[in-house]
């Protein structure tokens, strides 16, 4: 770990800061409105818990490894952690006691599993759906036609208690694009919203990462995750 990457890590920090506030601000919003999560993939604890120290208070692994591998080391005393990557049935044991919020459900096997881990351990587990708003076979994420059959189908699992959903949208070549996806998520968003499901609530739009938050903003998002754009490029081990 180096000074230049800590310092680095506070400018981007700060730029993110004033780049969501502006975003928010354009739309009639405050910056607090937006919560900012840093996507910690491949991101030392030393450098998390410096980017922690700056005032950052959410953060989200995406592999369940990597995420016990570092827990013992995160500064969580004022920081939630959460899970956001796709989630097998079988690793949800070993995190549910460990993460706030567990943002990729995207099936009713999936969210039962969760709801079993969580009334083992005495807890209700929070909890976003994951929608495929691209529709894309390679990615995971229940397809918004499905998505309302889902929410019923597991409105009444004791140990979860949704909270909203979230999203990928395929990569695009223009913001007019990515923008139109985040459009459509928010009408999504805002039609469950409206249909009141008995224990479903939408109080959380999780999307836009480095490259899109501020569209992600304008478009209706209520958190964003934010990996590269604060932490630089990922180390990859080869």
């Amino acid at each position: 770990m180096t000074e230049k990457l800590l310092t680095d890590v506070e400018y981007n920090f700060k730029t993110i800061q004033e780049n969501i506030w502006n975003a928010a601000a354009s739309v009639g919003k405050s910056g607090d409105d937006i919560t900012f999560l840093a996507a910690t993939k491949t991101v030392s604890p030393e450098v998390i818990n410096h980017a922690i120290s700056l005032g950052l208070d959410h953060i989200g692994e995406n592999k369940v490894q990597e995420l016990l591998s570092k827990y013992d080391y995160y500064n969580l005393e004022k920081c939630s952690l959460q899970f956001i990557g796709h989630l097998q049935t079988n690793k949800v044991r070993q995190i549910i006691d460990k993460v706030d919020l567990i943002q990729s459900v995207d099936s009713v096997k999936l969210a039962q599993e969760v709801s079993n881990q969580a009334i083992k351990h005495g807890l209700v587990c929070d909890v976003l759906v994951e929608v495929n708003i691209g529709k894309e076979e390679n990615k995971s994420g229940v397809m918004p036609e499905m998505l309302e059959e889902l929410l019923n189908n597991i409105s009444n699992f004791e140990g979860i208690n949704v909270k909203g959903l979230m999203t990928i949208p395929p990569i695009c070549d223009n913001t007019q694009k990515i923008r139109k996806y985040f459009e459509n998520m928010h009408n999504i968003f805002i039609d469950i919203s409206s249909k009141k499901i008995d224990n479903i609530s939408m109080d959380i739009l999780s999307m836009g990462m480095s490259a899109d938050y501020r569209e992600a903003i304008l478009e209706g998002a209520t958190m964003i995750r934010v990996g590269s754009a604060l932490f630089g490029p990922r180390l990859y081990k080869q």
